[in-house]
């Protein structure tokens, strides 16, 4: 790979990363409990996401919560962690894919909720599946570049509204069992929020440095996942096959530049058992190295990849090796590693 596909920083660390998780418990037997009358007629199994998936269960926001507050309080206990002042803030990137409306940016409800300075830059950087990965790969660029000193970077995800439309029109009669599988996807989405904040190494000793890494795009892909507040709708098969080849593609190309054969951790975007297994698989990453939050917290979007590093975080040490990884979309993959 050539030019900006492969980035490398030389004085970026990664202070501080939360999550914020709902309270409220969809298993996925309830959610087949509303789907039977179209899993019998369709002939389809009663244990369907189980079985497909392996996702057993996912978070939806309960009364009195929601997506923006919950990453603010994420956003604040990173900053906190850190030991960063909101007004030190330059930089606020939200990822998220969720948005109640087309403008003004979800970014800017988050600047105020967090009491960030009118000095800092904030905007929204929407690519699927990898927003916060491409977040903390800008973030940490202008960091790099001396145009802020502190960045923070957010998601937060919100499934509800799209789970009870896919299940609504999952129920009418002309749906067939091609349109039930094309929307599958729907209903393994979980919802969450997630937060970290970067800055520069040699100002933060503690902090674990963001060494770069690569990001690849087969964009001849772009339709087969497209989703809306209406829906999303998926070609599965294609979709694992284009996105495990370019996987591949970007792993072969990184070997000239990076050494990840051998990672402590690999943390993957969290998609289901099939994709998980097919990644493992494609690239021989030690299977025991790679954690699953899916089976409980679904796909919880751009916000999966930080909410499973935030689970991993007590059991890392000093000295490992991190490597981010996710495809998303569009088709794109991004992977970037983390010297803990």
């Amino acid at each position: 790979m050539t030019g900006n596909a492969t980035t490398r920083f030389g004085n970026v660390a990664l202070l501080s990363v939360t999550s914020r998780l709902p309270s409220r418990v969809t298993t996925s037997a309830s959610v087949q409990e509303r789907l039977a009358p179209a899993l019998k007629r369709l002939r389809l199994p009663s244990t369907l996401l189980e079985r497909v998936a392996g996702v057993e269960a996912r978070r939806n926001w309960g009364p009195g919560e929601d997506a923006n507050a919950a990453t603010v309080a994420a956003g604040t206990e990173a900053l906190e962690l850190a030991g960063v002042e909101p007004d030190d803030v330059g930089l606020l990137i939200n990822t998220s894919v969720t948005r109640k409306h087309l403008e003004p940016s979800v970014a800017v409800g988050l600047h105020h909720g967090l009491g960030l300075p009118s000095s800092a830059v904030n905007f929204d950087v929407a690519n699927a599946c990898l927003g916060f990965i491409n977040g903390m790969s800008l973030a940490a660029g202008m960091i790099e570049s001396g145009q802020v000193r502190y960045a923070m970077v957010v998601a937060g995800e919100d499934a509800d509204d799209i789970q009870d439309v896919t299940v609504e029109r999952l129920l009418r009669d002309d749906v067939g069992r091609e349109d039930f599988m094309a929307e599958f996807a729907s209903l393994t989405l979980g919802s969450g929020s997630a937060a970290a904040v970067l800055g520069r190494a040699d100002e933060h000793a503690e902090g674990h440095r963001v060494l770069g890494g690569v990001t690849r795009a087969a964009t001849q892909h772009h339709l087969l996942c497209v989703g809306s507040t209406e829906g999303m709708f998926t070609d599965a098969q294609g979709l694992l096959e284009g996105g495990l080849e370019l996987v591949v593609d970007a792993w072969k190309d990184a070997t000239a530049d990076w050494s990840w054969g051998a990672m402590d951790r690999y943390v993957t975007h969290q998609v289901s058992r099939v994709h998980t297994n097919a990644i493992v698989e494609a690239v021989g990453l030690d299977r025991s190295a790679v954690p699953t939050t899916f089976g409980r917290l679904g796909n919880v979007g751009p916000a999966s990849v930080p909410i499973t590093l935030v689970e991993e975080q007590e059991s890392l040490r000093s000295g490992d090796r991190v490597l981010l990884m996710g495809v998303g979309s569009g088709i794109n993959t991004a992977m970037m590693e983390l010297a803990w």
